[in-house]
């Protein structure tokens, strides 16, 4: 199933997708309550994802048309966004740096803003204090169920789906601010965009193998193509480990996000490396396109900055330079366990 969130004018509520169509998921289970967003259904318990099923399977509903209501977030506001970093080729700039060895040991993961989560085709404001805006093609999961100490063979188990993850990223901020030792913090405090939908679990099943999605991967920038069937099944921890290392000593409930990471090629300066010529830094007015197979494609709009800088203090102290067009043209990464 492909759930999602969509505002038909009347505020959001969550939906199933069936064919081109929407259906309201709350009228569909017979409740008089509406649902706001995908969380909202998970945190029903008593196993939402498989009555949602089975009473789809028995109406003839016909819901709204896709193209007439604006899609949100699956989930509107996370209980928590942790983001990690699992790619190889990503972690060690395509293999222009080492990673460390805290790397290879323990699935890596950073807090984001839950207070800045967009959706499919939403637009926001270009980050004022920003000179550096990138893009991150990543894969995201929403979790299912309350969890604490998880280990990594049940990991799957608390996944109630996935979505696209776009990590827009203030690069100039970021690396300022990591030299002190502390981050991703405001480089990563802007946006995120997540959607277009939740597909479940078992509709992804096709595409798993020992705990990794094995997918392609596309970006385009203006519908210029910048990232070509990136391979994100050679994530080097799992979506298990990702489970198991959120929830040791912790807790992890419905609507929490995790992201991947940036699958290799899927930022500005992989991309440049790669030898898209067009590849630069975000402007305002530019458009992203993140495309996942068996999900979809989710896409974001770069506005203008709504204020601006002048007296401002907390700028990044330097701009660093993209990478050589093409130098990575040769770079082939395999994974390496």
């Amino acid at each position: 199933m492909r759930l999602l969130t969509y505002d038909d004018g009347s505020g959001p509520r969550c939906g199933v997708l069936r064919n081109e169509n929407i259906i309201d998921v709350a009228t569909l289970l017979g409740s008089q309550q509406p649902l706001r967003d995908v969380q909202a259904l998970l945190e029903l318990g008593d196993s939402p994802l498989d009555r949602v099923r089975e009473a789809l399977g028995g109406t003839s509903e016909d819901g709204v048309p896709l193209d007439s209501v604006r899609l949100r977030s699956p989930v509107l506001q996370p209980p928590t966004v942790r983001d990690f970093i699992v790619y190889e080729e990503h972690a060690t700039g395509q293999g222009t740096r080492d990673a460390s060895d805290a790397w290879y040991r323990l699935p890596i993961f950073y807090f984001s803003n839950t207070l800045r989560i967009l959706g499919q085709g939403d637009h926001f404001p270009f980050p004022s204090a920003c000179g550096q805006l990138d893009y991150e093609m990543e894969i995201g999961c929403i979790i299912g169920r309350e969890g604490t100490n998880v280990s990594a063979a049940d990991g799957m188990d608390y996944i109630a789906g996935f979505c696209i993850f776009n990590d827009w990223s203030c690069r100039d901020l970021q690396f300022d601010e990591m030299d002190a030792r502390l981050g991703p913090a405001k480089g990563k405090d802007s946006a995120t965009t997540l959607g277009p939908w939740m597909v479940t679990t078992d509709e992804m099943a096709p595409y798993l193998k020992d705990g990794r999605l094995q997918v392609k991967c596309n970006v385009r920038v203006n519908g210029d193509l910048w990232m070509q069937d990136g391979d994100a099944g050679v994530s080097y921890h799992t979506w298990g480990d990702m489970v198991e290392r959120a929830s040791r000593d912790s807790r992890i409930v419905p609507g929490d996000v995790f992201g991947s990471g940036t699958v290799g090629g899927g930022s500005i300066s992989e991309a440049v490396r790669k030898g898209f010529e067009k590849a630069r830094y975000l402007q305002p007015g530019d458009e992203v396109e993140l495309s996942v197979e068996g999900i979809g494609a989710l896409r974001g709009t770069v506005d203008a900055p709504v204020i601006s800088t002048e007296g401002y203090r907390y700028m990044a102290n330097e701009q660093r330079a993209l990478p050589e067009v093409g130098s990575g043209r040769d770079y082939r990464y395999e994974l390496k366990k």
